[in-house]
């Protein structure tokens, strides 16, 4: 069987989503992609995951064929594809319907970053996509809304910002490894529902400063980090 270590760490992903509530029956997915070998691990489509193993994951090539597994891969296989080819540094892809987060996708409002805590994890709002037009939904769609993602990330860093909400769909979070795809996909749910608070108590709530968000964003993330235990020189 191929990949067994990466439909571990998929299947793992995908059983995440579902503990911290993001997903409901059969919604989501999660993919993870080893480079070295250009193939994806990525949750087969409709299968609940109460019975889901790592042998019903579908292994898949960079143009979406299947290369191992006797189920579907996941609808949204053309999206990951698209996510894996334009962001080379990423392993992991997770795509949630989690409540907050769609909401915003669907009132296709990007989140502001009115905090830290959306800083620890987010440098600046998370983006919301151009909506697509009746020919991209009518053709491709899956594909098409993958470039739309691409789009939005013309003008922004992926790893700064490892998420985007498609307008009037859902979220999708990236990271360096299915887990951390999936662990950004829970952090987005959490700061999505802080932001919607936030509104709810001052509609007019602004921003933090850009210094604030860089103070705590560059803190955990890059070259001169010192959150946690970094390692002595």
């Amino acid at each position: 069987m191929l990949l067994q270590s990466l439909r571990e760490e998929v299947l793992q992903a995908n059983l995440e989503l579902v503990r911290r509530g993001l997903v409901l029956y059969t919604f989501g997915n999660a993919s993870g992609i080893s480079r070295q070998d250009g193939l994806i691990a990525i949750k087969p489509s409709g299968v609940a995951y109460d019975s889901m193993t790592p042998q019903d994951l579908v292994i898949t090539d960079l143009g979406g064929k299947v290369v191992e597994g006797k189920l579907q891969p996941s609808s949204d296989l053309p999206t990951h594809v698209e996510l894996y080819k334009r962001f080379p540094k990423i392993g992991g892809v997770a795509h949630t319907h989690s409540e907050f987060a769609t909401a915003w996708a669907q009132a296709c409002r990007p989140i502001p970053c009115f905090g830290t805590t959306h800083a620890d994890y987010f440098h600046g709002p998370v983006p919301v996509t151009a909506c697509l037009s009746a020919e991209e939904i009518a053709g491709d769609y899956e594909k098409n809304t993958g470039l739309a993602i691409s789009k939005v990330f013309d003008r922004l860093e992926a790893d700064d910002i490892p998420a985007v909400l498609v307008a009037g769909h859902a979220p999708f979070c990236w990271g360096i490894s299915p887990a951390d795809a999936a662990h950004n996909a829970v952090i987005l749910e959490s700061v999505a529902k802080m932001a919607y608070h936030t509104i709810g108590i001052a509609a007019e709530a602004d921003p933090i400063s850009r210094h604030l968000q860089d103070k705590h964003f560059l803190r955990k993330h890059g070259h001169s980090a010192y959150y946690g235990q970094v390692p002595k020189k």
